[in-house]
């Protein structure tokens, strides 16, 4: 499925495939033809994708084929099993997680679920989880502390769920206290934005030593619907929200907010899922390899030393 901006592509992309299947039965060969528009293609996807706008970075983060957490599971893990329930109310499958072997590593692994198929999308609820699937994070990331295991946690989210029952059951009060609690944890804590990371539900099991971010991803505090919707009274001004917002890999790199970015497939993610996967792999073992060889107390003093410098003020000289 093309984005819009992708619609030059897509036209020569079908105009190749076109001249390949009358290749395969007419006398004439279309090879000249062919070479032509494959060197035509690689040129206007450089160019398309070298100069993204922080929107059409928006809508690559949310395409629907894009790698999803039982994906990443499926491609880096030789075993994973999962755990269910917050032991208080339920089991929300917009978190999922449960121990694992990546890579030859031990971990725990905790993210956000989208779901492919309707019902999963249903399911999930869109990955915006609801408290139980927050406190059932932090139940696992204890369970891993206990075990001294490190965590490893994908974010891919629009947001926590703002519906009334999420408030009743406390949404506010479970995010907060797993900043708190996370800030804590005497194990290595590796995040990775894979997709959206909205607001607080991002956050909710974002406080990691290491924070990684695909380079198609968004972070930000809200939405750019969100923010236009607040400050416009008008949800056609998204795009100049997300410009505003500085919700890219590159411009939260540049501030400090995340400490690697994690490079994609030209066009993003969903081009080849395997090769992004790999990618991720290769960092998050990267930063475990060194992480696991920090005491309980440098870890945690590590990660209260990079979240405390976020959003410090810097004079103009």
């Amino acid at each position: 499925m093309a984005l819009d901006f992708e619609k030059p592509l897509e036209e020569i992309e079908n105009r190749i495939s076109e001249l390949k299947k009358l290749n395969e039965k007419a006398d004439v060969s279309f090879d000249t033809e062919i070479s032509a528009l494959e060197r035509k293609l690689r040129s206007t996807s450089k160019r398309v994708y070298s100069k993204l706008s922080p929107w059409e970075t928006v809508q690559i983060a949310r395409h629907a084929e894009r790698p999803l957490l039982r994906d990443y599971i499926a491609g880096l893990c030789t075993e994973f099993l999962e755990l269910h329930g917050d032991r208080c109310f339920g089991d929300d499958q917009g978190i999922i997680g449960g121990f694992a072997t990546l890579r030859q590593h031990r971990v725990m692994v905790i993210g956000h679920q989208k779901g492919r198929s309707v019902e999963e999308k249903i399911e999930a609820n869109f990955g915006m989880a609801s408290p139980d699937g927050y406190r059932k994070a932090m139940r696992l990331m204890h369970l891993a502390a206990k075990y001294k295991l490190p965590i490893v946690s994908f974010i891919d989210t629009p947001g926590a769920y703002p519906g009334l029952e999420a408030e009743a059951r406390g949404q506010a009060e479970a995010i907060a206290r797993n900043l708190t609690e996370m800030s804590l944890l005497p194990v290595p804590v590796i995040v990775v934005v894979t997709g959206e990371g909205g607001s607080g539900g991002a956050i909710g099991i974002g406080v990691g030593n290491v924070v990684l971010m695909l380079s198609n991803a968004v972070y930000s505090v809200i939405s750019p619907e969100g923010c236009a919707s607040i400050l416009w009274r008008d949800g056609s001004k998204a795009p100049e929200a997300a410009a505003a917002l500085k919700i890219t890999a590159d411009s939260l790199a540049e501030q400090g907010i995340i400490d690697e970015i994690i490079p994609e497939p030209e066009g993003g993610a969903h081009r080849d899922p395997n090769a992004a996967i790999e990618s991720t792999g290769d960092a998050i073992v990267k930063h475990l390899r060194r992480l696991k060889k920090m005491s309980a107390k440098r870890l945690i003093d590590h990660r209260y030393d990079k979240f405390s410098k976020i959003g410090r003020f810097k004079s103009r000289k």
